[in-house]
């Protein structure tokens, strides 16, 4: 069966995981294969409401495995809450269900403590961290300087590498910031406590998916945040510290063998970003609060309100080509009901010239929208199921959008709850 990678288009938020929750079942395996805790996927069904930071979003399908790929940033401390939160709206989270790379490394204790540090001494100049220590973690990675999951697995080794890390990383934190440091026995305790729980879970899993690869098993690789929060295609440095481009997804999942057949890239009806950096289509003051409050707009891990503003499509259209999106879905477009006239960045003003071109991160500051407007349809359309059920100008604005980003929109989503989704 073919494979598909689900990623968002703009700046994440897009609602990528009731998209995911709703594709889950037609794949048998679901593989996170980048990112943290430090952004939340929303999936609303028959069990309730759930923000998901690290587990996969299939993990409320039964018969679904669900893996945390080497390219996630392990934070054991927000997964074993979050599987407990699960556990108890009656969901099973059992090895058989949920597994971690081995291969994966740790988010610990001082990677947070040093986001927030950070972000401090920059002050008015501050990144936007969500402060869940992925920048810090990151960091540490790509200079050979984390614990991999699996050496939770072998202690003596274990404590040696964590003296040794921690010998290193308090020179920065005491030096550098002025902070109290660690101890081997605070390490060792948190090892205890937190690494300890989820040593169930930790295997294999390049052996399983390459296994599952063998057997013609469906993969759907699960992204986080969008393509402009991708380290090096997004808007920097306002961006996350990993890869969310789809391109990443066989590096990061476990497997670097996997064809991606489709990429089915979720961009919301209007444009929402949490954090700092440039938002060409920003509103403000009442317009702004007004459509913040008729789509729910505040972070899922958070709840800062979102900055919110019209589509986007030269961001959309950027974040289209960079992901290499096969297929859209199109979500939140109940939220416009209440407009009488529809507002879209059609364009960016750059320099006195009108662009379509999505431009160089320094220069956005400078950009300033070109907005067209279409009609409003000012109706409740959560009810509908089949494209025909849509009201005309409804179906004028999916289609103006789809010509303007240049790919199919497959998917409108009309509602949180899994089946609000009409499939054209």
């Amino acid at each position: 069966m073919a494979n598909c990678a689900i990623v968002g288009i703009n700046w994440g938020d897009e609602g990528k995981g009731r998209m995911v929750d709703y594709l889950t079942n037609h794949y048998d395996i679901v593989v996170r294969y980048q990112g943290g805790g430090n952004a939340g996927h929303t999936v609303v069904n028959e069990k309730g409401k759930f923000a998901l930071h690290l587990l996969p979003s299939g993990i409320f399908r039964d018969g679904v495995v669900n893996i945390l790929g080497n390219g996630v940033a392990l934070d054991c401390e927000n997964l074993l809450s979050e599987m407990n939160t699960i556990r108890a709206a009656g969901v099973a989270i059992t090895p058989d269900n949920l597994k971690i790379s081995d291969r994966a490394s740790l988010l610990l204790p001082w990677h947070r403590e040093l986001d927030a540090l950070e972000e401090a001494r920059l002050a008015d100049k501050k990144y936007g961290s969500t402060k869940q220590g992925i920048a810090p973690f990151y960091g540490d990675k790509y200079q050979k300087k984390t614990v991999q999951a699996g050496e939770l697995l072998h202690p003596e080794h274990l404590k040696e590498h964590l003296a040794d890390l921690l010998a290193w990383k308090n020179l920065t934190l005491q030096k550098v910031y002025g902070a109290k440091g660690y101890t081997m026995e605070e390490l060792m305790s948190w090892v205890e406590t937190y690494g300890d729980a989820i040593k169930p879970y930790i295997t294999d899993t390049g052996r399983f998916l390459r296994s599952a690869q063998k057997e013609g098993k469906s993969i759907l690789f699960e992204a986080q945040l969008g393509a402009l929060r991708d380290l090096d295609y997004g808007i920097y440095p306002y961006t996350t510290s990993s890869n969310s481009v789809a391109a990443y997804a066989p590096v990061g999942s476990g497997l670097p063998t996997a064809r991606i057949d489709e990429v089915v890239g979720v961009v919301k009806a209007y444009s929402s970003c949490v954090g700092e950096g440039p938002f060409v289509c920003e509103w403000f003051g009442e317009q702004a609060q007004q459509l913040r409050d008729a789509g729910e707009e505040y972070g899922a891990k958070t709840g800062r309100p979102r900055r919110v503003g019209p589509i986007d499509l030269v961001a959309t259209r950027y974040g289209v080509e960079t992901q290499g999106a096969t297929n859209i879905a199109l979500t939140k477009l109940d939220v416009l009901s209440y407009m009488e006239k529809l507002p879209v960045c059609a364009h960016y003003e750059l320099k006195g010239q009108q662009t379509d071109e999505f431009p160089f991160p320094v220069l956005l500051q400078d950009a300033k929208p070109v907005v067209e407007y279409l009609p409003g349809w000012q109706c409740d359309i959560s009810g509908a199921r089949k494209w025909e059920d849509l009201p005309e100008n409804a179906r004028r604005y999916v289609e103006y959008v789809e010509k303007a980003i240049g790919c199919h929109i497959g998917f409108v989503s009309v509602g949180a709850e899994r089946d609000s989704l009409i499939i054209r």
